[in-house]
């Protein structure tokens, strides 16, 4: 990223941005275990599909899933291969992170015990 314009930065953001809401994550991880249309994630999620549409609408223009309609239904996928990867670097950094804090955390608990 050293050398990258601003403009290239912008986009990094966006792509970034789209991650961070909740709801977001909750669809890209059920689409992680295949294609699904808007009614299935709504129901998988416990939203409306209203609702979901919007995020998945967002989701589409940073280019992370895919729509592909098929009759009266539209089709959603995971596009960008590296979400995947991605998501499971993201998900094991911040494990690792809360095992070091509940480590840390029952040390000092066991010195309070036997004080």
């Amino acid at each position: 990223m050293k050398e990258l314009p601003p403009e290239a930065l912008e986009h990094i953001a966006l792509y970034f941005q789209a991650l961070a809401e909740p709801m977001r994550l909750q669809l890209i991880n059920l689409l992680r275990s295949g294609e699904h249309n808007v009614g299935e994630l709504a129901r998988g999620c416990g939203c409306s599909t209203a609702n979901v549409s919007k995020h998945l609408a967002l989701l589409a223009n940073q280019g992370l899933i895919a729509r592909e309609s098929r009759g009266t239904s539209v089709y959603y996928r995971i596009a960008d291969d590296t979400i995947d990867a991605l998501c499971d670097l993201v998900c094991g950094s911040l494990a690792r992170r809360f095992e070091q804090r509940a480590s840390e955390t029952h040390l000092f608990s066991d010195r309070s015990q036997a004080a």
